[in-house]
């Protein structure tokens, strides 16, 4: 069994991964660390583990463990690792911004590759060190990189994507107050979100020339989980074409869904999944992304990533089915 050790137990996305990690066939948890929690139930914090376990949280830190999973606050993880060793053999997954990028993903001896396994799969098998991609980053590198692999992004790309409230973490804030977002919408970070860094370069890594703008408005929606984004750019290639293209390279990513008919949030909230749909009007393109953001947008693309890194078959411990009803 996988001995696995999670560091910043509280989030979201650490209740997510504990919750795959307890189901999962190949894996232990060794230990969740928390010094603010430590000899409490982790059904304590996480309230849905209630009678599914009876972890407590740790204060200590076993260095030999086979997989450690970062869940800790962007920026906190370098100080962490700066601040405590492990062993060789120890993976490391970080779910936080560290090292998702070329210039930071160098760390301590430590190369970190990017972990989106629909793109980087090979690899991936091969590493010690992942930066687990964004959530947004995610949603709109899949309905892209098709596009990227045959050269075809050639015109600005404009992005529009919703996420519920998990999105912001459990920290309490003005816009994620129950008040302020119950029947409410709002963008933020307009043109300038943080995952637009490691979106252009995976673009770049399949199409060496782009250098087309991404016109990207993230929106905050009124329910919990998930992210719906639309992508439309100026494409003269036949609708038949690109399902065509999409379909081929995605023909080995098992979490990755081309659909015939228009899709909506439901279907992939609960899941691993991105599922991707295409249409046409005129020479516009129109591509719809729906995900999990604490599944396939966080926690289970780390189990996916780990899964890869430990030689398992990618969806052991993810057949989840969407929560529909």
């Amino acid at each position: 069994m996988i001995q696995v050790g999670i560091i910043g137990g509280a989030g979201y996305t650490a209740g997510e991964l504990i919750r795959l990690l307890l189901n999962h066939p190949k894996a232990v948890i060794n230990f969740v660390y928390s010094t603010s929690s430590a000899g409490r139930l982790l059904s304590a914090i996480h309230q849905d583990l209630l009678g599914e376990t009876s972890i407590q949280f740790s204060d200590q830190i076993n260095p030999n463990i086979d997989v450690l999973f970062l869940c800790l606050g962007h920026g906190n993880s370098k100080a962490f690792l700066e601040a405590h060793e492990f062993s060789s053999c120890t993976k490391i997954i970080d779910l936080s911004h560290d090292f998702r990028l070329k210039t930071s993903a160098n760390f301590q001896a430590k190369q970190f590759i990017y972990g989106l396994p629909e793109l980087n799969k090979k690899e991936i098998i091969k590493a010690n060190y992942i930066a687990n991609p964004g959530c947004f980053a995610t949603a709109i590198q899949l309905a892209l990189l098709p596009l990227a692999a045959h050269h075809l992004i050639q015109n600005p790309v404009h992005i529009n994507a919703v996420t519920g409230a998990t999105g912001a973490g459990t920290k309490l804030s003005a816009t994620t107050h129950y008040t302020w977002r119950d029947n409410n919408f709002s963008y933020y970070k307009a043109f300038g979100h943080q995952h637009l860094g490691e979106i252009k370069e995976s673009l770049v890594s399949l199409q060496k020339e782009f250098d087309s703008a991404l016109n990207f408005i993230p929106n905050r929606g009124n329910f919990s989980r998930g992210i719906f984004a639309t992508l439309y750019l100026e494409l003269d290639e036949s609708l038949e074409t690109i399902q065509s293209l999409y379909q081929s390279f995605y023909k080995d990513a098992p979490f990755t869904i081309i659909s015939e008919n228009e899709v909506h949030l439901k279907q992939a909230v609960n899941t691993n999944k991105c599922i991707l749909h295409l249409t046409k009007y005129n020479n516009k393109l129109l591509i719809t992304s729906a995900i999990d953001n604490l599944l396939k947008g966080a926690s289970g693309q780390a189990i996916q990533n780990m899964n890869l890194m430990f030689g398992i078959e990618e969806k052991t411990g993810l057949k989840l089915k969407a929560s529909y009803f």
